[in-house]
This record gives structure tokens, sequence and C-alpha cells, in this order.
């Protein structure tokens, strides 16, 4: 477990789904940041964590010195082809009233730390634009961008771009 600023992480369990769909729910319902237009029920939500697991790759909680879970993070395959085995896509959601507090980052260097243990090279993160936070944290972490695929993603009545940075663990 890693403690960073008031904040602990550590790898999430199983309890912490219904938090961490709280967590979600926000995005998915109030931001363009998650594409899905439905919030995922607490079964699905089960199931990607439990995915997650079965293929060996972190997922981690981020606490409160209270034990609130403030944010989590996760790493998942880039590609499904073998020579693709050692790049992962990585993800980290903030409570919205934990922002640009340290839980990103404290999540992200945790993430990249553990990913280096596991002998992973490249690690990818999508991102919607505009969005001034995470390009913010996912640069100050040491992510350079790659590209941008234009108008991808349409929710709330428009089209949202998605730029893709990267980083070498």
């Amino acid at each position: 477990m890693t403690a960073v600023s008031g904040v602990s992480v550590g790898p999430a369990t199983i309890d912490d789904v219904p938090a961490i769909r709280a967590i979600y729910a926000h995005y998915v319902s109030e931001t363009p940041i998650s594409f899905e237009t439905e919030i995922p029920d607490e079964a699905e939500m089960e199931r990607r964590f439990k995915a997650i697991a079965t293929l060996g790759l972190p997922y981690l909680a981020a606490r409160s010195e209270s034990g609130e879970l403030t944010g989590y993070a996760y790493a998942g395959r880039y590609r499904e082809r073998r020579a693709y085995e050692n790049s992962v896509e990585v993800t980290v959601y903030t409570a919205p009233q934990h922002q640009r507090q340290g839980v990103g980052r404290a999540l992200y260097e945790t993430l990249l730390s553990d990913l280096h243990v596991l002998g992973k090279h490249a690690a990818f993160a999508a991102i919607t634009l505009p969005n001034d936070a995470s390009v913010g944290l996912h640069e100050a972490v040491g992510f350079t961008p790659v590209g941008v695929f234009r108008e991808v993603g349409f929710k709330f009545g428009r089209w949202h771009d998605v730029g893709w940075w990267q980083r070498l663990i």
C-alpha cells in the first residue's frame, strides 16, 4: 500500500465495486469523459472487475484517511494479439469531490510502478477532449500525446475527439 498526501493506494477488492460504480456513475451521467450512456449495474461492474483480475493486471483503490474510496485506477489489455502483451491501456477516475487533491497522481504512480514490476513496457491512455485536468494529470506523470481521433464519440448532442497519450514504463 502506498500513501501520498493523506491518500492510501492499494489493491481494490470486490467489496469496493459499489463505491467504484458510484464514482464511475458521475462520469457516465454527467460528463462526456466516458462514452457509455447508461450507468452499468453492479453485476456488470463486478464482471469488469473480475476480468481485470483474471488478466493479472492491477486494479487499485485510493482511500482517504477516513477510509472513503476517493478514486480508482486499473490497467487492461491494449490489444488482443500476442505482440501487444507488454502494452496496456490505463484508466483513472477520481471522485468529483476529491479532484485536484493528488488522488489521480497517487493512483498513477502506484499503477505505473506495479506495471513496471509486471514487466509491462508501454501504457496508453485515451482522453476525451477537451479535458485540461486529465491532460495535465497524464503529462505530470510522464505521458506524452501521440494522436487525436477526431469526432469519434457522440454524447450529449455533440461529437467529441479522443486524444491518445503514451508512456513507456
